[in-house]
Order: C-alpha cells, then sequence, then structure tokens
C-alpha cells in the first residue's frame, strides 16, 4: 500500500518524532493512506512553521507483511478504546505509554479535539462524545513509533504543493 506524510520539506529518511505538543497517537512519525489528508496537514505545517512548501512525502509500506510481523495497534474507528488512547496522549493526562510498534486509526482533526475537549471538561458523557465522532468522517492516520516500525517505510517520491 501506499502512505503519505505531508511537511514543510521532502522526508526521503523518515525519523521519529519526540512529544512536542498533543498527538493522538503520541510521538511517532505519521503517515496517512489518503493524499488529500497529506497535503491538507503539508499546507498546515508550512502555516505553523512559517517557512518551507508544503510537500507531501510518498511510501511504500506492505502492511499485510508488517501486521504478521510488527506489534501493532489497531482502532477501526472513534470507539471508547481509541478515546481513552488519543486523550492519553492529546489530554491533559501526560501521554500514553506503548510498546507498540505501529498504530493505526482514526485521526483526531481540530473539529474531533473540539469534541474530546468538551469530554474532558465534562460537558459530553462517553456516549455523547463517542455518537459526536460517529457522525464525523474521520481519515486514517499509520503512526510508526519504533525504530522497528519505520524500517518497514520505502520512500518512493516527494511532490511539492501545485506540481501533482
Amino acid at each position: 500500500m501506499r502512505l503519505f506524510h505531508g511537511s514543510n520539506l521532502q522526508v526521503a529518511t523518515p525519523v521519529l518524532i519526540g512529544q512536542q505538543r498533543g498527538l493522538d497517537f503520541g510521538p511517532g512519525f505519521y503517515t496517512t493512506s489518503n493524499p488529500r489528508q497529506a497535503r491538507a496537514f503539508a499546507r498546515s505545517v508550512v502555516r505553523r512553521a512559517g517557512n518551507g512548501v508544503a510537500t507531501v512525502s510518498e511510501y511504500d509500506f506492505d502492511a499485510e507483511l508488517a501486521q504478521a510481523t510488527l506489534s501493532v495497534k489497531r482502532f477501526v474507528g472513534p470507539d471508547l478504546d481509541w478515546l481513552d488512547f488519543v486523550l492519553a496522549n492529546r489530554g491533559s493526562r501526560g501521554g500514553s505509554d506503548h510498546s507498540f510498534d505501529l498504530v493505526v486509526g482514526p485521526v483526531a482533526d481540530d473539529d474531533v479535539f473540539a469534541v474530546l475537549q468538551a469530554y474532558e471538561a465534562g460537558f459530553l458523557d462517553r456516549v455523547q462524545t463517542l455518537a459526536a465522532l460517529q457522525a464525523r468522517r474521520l481519515y486514517d492516520q499509520y503512526v510508526f513509533t519504533t525504530l522497528n516500525g519505520l524500517g518497514w517505510l520505502r520512500f518512493v517520491e516527494a511532490a511539492q504543493e501545485g506540481a501533482r
């Protein structure tokens, strides 16, 4: 399968990124199977960083073989397990301590994060939160959290915004 990473520069050699801010699945290298999502994220990175050019790097990834070899945590959708995992990483709980090589599941974008904040503040209960999340179209993310996992990505090419 193909995975994509949006940034303000080409990333031919992926590296693990530490916990700089609340990320859904903790420290790691974030990718998606959706090139549109990667392009949108690349534009967001350029805005936040104030430099570079929106760039999407593309990788080959053997998901079937990796699933049989790596320690993988897969969330099929926004369920209670996903909610707790994301809140442990993005919320005020200080980060999730896990030993997975790869975590796969829905992205908690800014709209979703607003729902999570309402839940943490007590405005929504778990059932209301899950109902609100399941009503949204959530894109996927593949987060490589160890060097072992990262070794499964093979760089293909990179394209800058407007070049595709």
